[in-house]
């Protein structure tokens, strides 16, 4: 009887059949650049409040935002690296992912309002 992880589906290594090692690394290899965005939106976050000047409140939202979705980005990054793994071994389709859309989508917000910040402090 195949033994039952905490998500209540079994580990991966007793799921279908392991994949040529080259698409595991590969998928190994994404995990770890949605690991580094992470890293770098939450130092984004903290540059923000830190260094760009400015109105307070603005700033810190910004800052807020880029950590809070750093955050985000790394609680997902480790579900969709095990849902690509697991579509592998069963030899089914790759899971489509949100995640880009909505990190590039907030990211260009939190750019443009950066954008507003460092031109308004050049105007005053």
């Amino acid at each position: 009887m195949p033994s039952i992880g905490r998500s209540g589906r079994p580990p991966l290594r007793e799921v279908g059949e392991s994949p040529d090692y080259r698409f595991t690394l590969a998928n190994e290899r994404t995990f770890l650049a949605w690991v580094r965005t992470s890293l770098a939106l939450m130092a984004s976050g903290v540059a923000v409040v830190q260094f760009v000047p400015g109105l307070d409140v603005i700033r810190h939202v910004i800052g807020f935002v880029l950590v809070a979705l750093g955050g985000v980005v790394a609680a997902i990054a480790y579900a969709h690296w095990e849902r690509n793994e697991r579509a592998m071994r069963l030899g089914e389709q790759l899971p489509h992912s949100p995640v880009p859309r909505i990190v590039a989508a907030a990211l260009a917000v939190a750019s443009f309002a950066a954008l507003g910040l460092v031109a308004y402090s050049m105007l005053t």
